[in-house]
């Protein structure tokens, strides 16, 4: 179990602070908007009503202790910049922000912050994907280049076999981790393995690799 802290409750910074704790975190909630915070008081480890753009406020609450700090603060940029110097100011290293504009995104670069969140843009992009490539159900960055995608296999490759699928490719440079059917997970695919429709295959690779890959499932 790990402490963090969670700066801004809106909706964005509201469901990080709440899906911590469903993952047995200790989460502090701060928000200088009462509401904000009592909407999800009874549901954090502490929800706290204060102005975080007070260094003072951020020490009194022991932030500096906390394993990471989420800033999301939302619309007021100058509040989310100013908090950020204060938390690098208490030697807070883990800092994960909340970016409203590009501008807004190359002054957090410059203050050293490397974990910089774009909700609706990310948003966006996954709902792209989605619909570009219907076949991948999620996926997940490890890098700035390689994903771990999520694909169900459709009726025109049922009945394929798993050997097969992979010799139809030329593309080498990815990685099947896993087969799910229903509730059962097959981490040694037997080459053999006949592909049921609705079947999952977890797979492993470059951006550019996975995308030509999926259209294998179609």
């Amino acid at each position: 179990m790990a402490e963090f802290a969670v700066i801004g409750l809106g909706s964005f910074g509201a469901t990080v602070a709440l899906e911590l704790v469903n993952l047995q975190h200790d989460v502090i909630g701060i928000d200088s908007i009462k509401k904000n915070v009592e909407n999800i008081a009874d549901e954090l480890t502490h929800a706290v009503i204060a102005d975080a753009t007070d260094e003072h406020v951020l020490q009194e609450l022991n932030i500096q202790n906390c394993d990471a700090v989420v800033v999301a603060i939302g619309e007021d940029i100058e509040a989310s910049i100013l908090c950020v110097l204060h938390l690098k100011n208490m030697g807070v290293e883990k800092i994960m922000v909340k970016a409203k504009s590009k501008a807004h995104h190359m002054i957090l670069t410059h203050l050293g912050i490397d974990q910089i969140i774009h909700p609706e843009e990310d948003m966006g992009i996954r709902i792209a994907q989605s619909l570009s490539y219907p076949m991948v159900r999620r996926y997940m960055a490890l890098n700035d280049d390689r994903y771990i995608v999520k694909i169900e296999i459709g009726v025109s490759l049922k009945g394929i076999e798993f050997q097969n699928l992979l010799a139809s490719t030329s593309e080498v440079d990815f990685k099947i981790l896993l087969l799910q059917r229903g509730s059962h997970v097959i981490y040694d695919i037997a080459p053999g393995t006949i592909l049921q429709e609705k079947d999952v295959l977890i797979i492993e690779g470059p951006a550019e690799v996975l995308r030509r890959l999926s259209t294998r499932f179609l």
